[in-house]
């Protein structure tokens, strides 16, 4: 028989998910969570009767699930959530912590609390409404935020008679929204929180929806990968010293894994040491990993105190003074780009200002505006100088050592919060870390192999000047002549590798700067590479050419008119620019920057491709490269 020792073992290693909820204002947000707990038989006995006793006195019919979760005198009075109220309940599969969010404008900050530390974020939208502005808010916030899955709970499905129609314009209008978005996970659910329709059970009322109710979502929802478990981030909270022959250093695991033996270096001060033991729940163990509280013991004595960091010596954060970030004001006193504020981040503290703030973003539109001050609830992206370096990573790397909070020095209020976007900072160990392997197979033998020169060949010019067709129809003949080639276009790379990055000037520097980097691995491999970029700006692709090498690099300007190039315009995007939908745009918003001496200059319309073909081939075998 197990014993309760067992018991609690049993519960405590069960997964835990946190989520959050989140949605315009009586969508059914706290009614849902009453319904969840209700249903899935979470609700103590007496905390039951409590709320059959609580809704009677509330002059309500039936029992009011919102009941359970608004516990401010002012919510139940108003039937509005305040302030953010969180739950813990557990089912066989996983254990849950809930925050229920408000859904006013005026409380986003707290919406931004409860969703700090989520794996998931269930957004409920009222069937009847439709989607609305706090709808996309939230989504935008979500996504912002880094939450790994979102889940759109299409609520009140009976007041819309369980329409499929209803919900599928839902699907279809909150899809396209979230397609601009950074969310890896989007589910659709109708549900009816008020009767339980598709919450816990799956509701006969709605037979052509064949997916899993919420519950069973949740609890199958997979979030093991979601962790970092790569770059191993230690802040040290406190040295335990109970007496003189132990000393260990005390915190969670931020992210990565450490196992006892490793080699580790303690930030800032760069000195090195390897892990003696590991101390977790009293206990010696092998190995720890996010977010367990453990206890590291160094084999070599070390000063080190609170805010210093523990990493791997080939892995390491950002040491910063200046930094950007997405900023969200959570005061009613907007920000002073004048004044010093209190920068918390992970276990240390540090005083700071912010300055050049770029542009706020309109969260249900996703433009960008300028701006010169953050008020309440505005998100805008900043820069911001700090009095003394912290160690941290991009938010999008690492949650923990990517965000901080803004405090108010006079009054001590939390008046912001920050997410680390800035990309001009490379991960980058010590000199002294880093050895360049050499081969056994030289760039000669591949080309001898491949019976070709590794070039690439940079196409620059306006958007729909034609770099994309020539390169794919060069592509295609090279190929036809047996020649090892791959086009590295600009939409592709987009998609995966630079996701992350915006049309800023900063963004299209480090853009033009990747894609430089896989060019000449792709040129080292014996690869010819052609590249289809707009690349606007000399200097960058002045690095691009530095990068890859002189004599590897040809720079083909694809020239068109922009008259021409805007007649073209196959994806209707001068038509958006033009229309002030889409910011820094080559040659209407942004400049361009035209080459002064290419190696090709190809006017696409005054000849057809399959002369711009030829034109390049014979350049090539003209320098020996075929």
């Amino acid at each position: 028989m197990a014993t309760l020792e067992d018991f609690i073992k049993q519960a405590q290693e069960i997964e835990l998910l946190r989520f959050t909820t989140a949605g315009s204002v009586d969508d059914g947000k706290s009614t849902l969570i009453g319904r969840l707990l209700h249903d899935a038989k979470c609700i103590y006995e007496d905390h039951l009767a409590a709320l059959h006793s609580d809704s009677r006195r509330a002059g309500r019919e039936g029992v009011d699930f919102a009941l359970l979760t608004d516990g401010l005198r002012a919510e139940r009075e108003q039937g509005i959530t305040i302030d953010v109220a969180y739950r813990h309940f557990a089912t066989p599969r996983r254990r849950f912590i809930i925050a229920d969010t408000p859904g006013h404008e005026q409380y986003t900050r707290n919406m931004v609390t409860g969703a700090s530390t989520a794996d998931l974020a269930v957004i409920l939208i009222d069937a009847l409404n439709g989607v609305t502005t706090q709808s996309k808010r939230h989504g935008f916030i979500a996504s912002l935020l880094g939450i790994p899955h979102i889940t759109v709970a299409v609520n009140k499905m009976d007041l819309v008679g369980y329409s499929q129609n209803a919900f599928e314009n839902i699907v279809a209008e909150y899809a396209e929204f979230a397609s601009k978005l950074r969310t890896q996970d989007l589910e659709f659910i109708p549900i009816s929180a008020l009767h339980g329709d598709n919450v816990v059970y799956r509701s006969p009322n709605m037979p052509w929806y064949e997916g899993a109710p919420l519950l069973a979502h949740l609890e199958n929802v997979h979030i093991a990968s979601d962790r970092n478990l790569i770059d191993f981030r230690f802040p040290v909270q406190y040295v335990l010293r109970p007496s003189g022959s132990f000393r260990g250093y005390c915190g969670n695991v931020a992210s990565g894994v450490v196992r006892v033996n490793d080699e580790v270096v303690v930030l800032p001060s760069g000195k090195t040491s390897r892990v003696s033991r590991i101390i977790y729940d009293r206990q010696d163990v092998d190995y720890a990993f996010p977010p367990q509280p453990i206890t590291i013991c160094l084999e070599d004595e070390l000063d080190i105190s609170r805010g210093d960091m523990l990493a791997h010596p080939a892995n390491l954060p950002w040491i910063a003074h200046e930094l950007e970030a997405m900023l969200i004001w959570m005061h009613e006193e907007p920000l002073r780009l004048d004044r010093q504020y209190l920068i918390k981040h992970t276990t240390t503290t540090a005083r700071g200002r912010f300055f050049d703030l770029k542009y706020v973003i309109d969260p249900s539109t996703l433009h960008r505006q300028p701006a010169t001050n953050l008020k309440l609830n505005d998100i805008g992206r900043i820069s911001m100088q700090l009095f003394r370096p912290i160690l941290c990573d991009e938010y999008q790397r690492n949650r923990q050592t990517g965000c901080f909070i803004v405090i108010d020095p006079q009054t001590n209020f939390t008046v912001g919060a920050g997410l680390i976007i800035d990309r001009l900072h490379r991960y980058e160990a010590p000199e002294r870390h880093i050895v360049h392997h050499k081969g056994h197979v030289g760039i000669e033998d591949r080309a001898r192999v491949l019976g070709q020169r590794p070039v690439t060949i940079w196409l620059t010019g306006l958007s729909a000047s034609g770099k994309s067709t020539l390169a794919y129809a060069l592509e295609k003949r090279l190929i036809e002549e047996g020649r090892a080639c791959f086009v590295l276009d600009g939409d592709n790379i987009r998609q995966g590798l630079n996701r992350d990055l915006g049309f800023s000037p900063e963004d299209r520097t480090e853009n033009i700067r990747r894609v430089a980097e896989v060019a000449k691995l792709f040129n080292d491999a014996g690869l010819i590479v052609i590249t289809s970029f707009i690349s606007p700006f000399r200097k960058d692709r002045l690095n691009a050419r530095q990068i890859i090498g002189n004599e590897r690099f040809i720079e083909v300007f694809v020239d068109a008119p922009l008259e021409v190039c805007e007649a073209r315009d196959p994806k209707g995007l001068y038509a958006k620019a033009r229309a002030g939908e889409i910011p820094d745009f080559t040659g209407i918003s942004s400049p361009y920057e035209a080459p002064e001496s290419p190696d090709l200059h190809l006017r696409t319309d005054q000849i057809s491709i399959n002369e711009a073909v030829r034109t390049v081939m014979t350049f090539l075998e003209k320098k020996n490269v075929l």
